[in-house]
């Protein structure tokens, strides 16, 4: 029989550090952007990479909006994973770069533009439960209609 603190989550857990679910809202993405030169970060760190200034950055919930900055098809990976897909880093709205599966489109360099607005959507990750109990949600990229 299992203990109270060894029970099932009730809800999903995120993929990433930066993904954050809260009980009573949809999830979004949360960065660190630096008060002095407006820089955004995935992770938090002591000191701006791109000015350089100390102890300036803070949270921020990051924009669902921006524009595929580069892609590439995998044709091969590991077994389980269903090829071809699109894998994709983004610009977003406001700034942060992402690195993601792009999905609701063709993995075909004649449907995928460069510069293409898209839009941040969330989903289950693994479309099945791990051997603890848990389901897993993760962020993904789709064009934006």
């Amino acid at each position: 029989m299992k203990e109270q603190s060894e029970e099932t989550p009730q809800g999903p857990l995120p993929v990433v550090d930066f993904l954050k679910i809260p009980e009573d809202g949809d999830p979004y993405l949360e960065g660190f952007r630096c008060t002095s030169c407006d820089a955004v970060y995935l992770a938090d760190r002591a000191a701006c990479s791109k000015c350089g200034a100390r102890d300036t950055l803070k949270t921020t919930r990051l924009s669902t909006q921006g524009n595929l900055y580069v892609y590439s098809i995998v044709h091969r990976s590991f077994p389980g994973i269903e090829v071809p897909y699109v894998s994709a880093i983004v610009d977003l709205e406001g700034g942060g770069t992402l690195k993601g599966n792009l999905i609701n489109i063709e993995p075909d360099p004649e449907k995928i533009e460069m510069g293409m607005p898209i839009e941040v959507v969330f989903g289950d990750a693994l479309g099945r439960v791990d051997r603890d109990g848990n389901t897993y949600l993760s962020y993904f990229f789709q064009p934006r209609g």
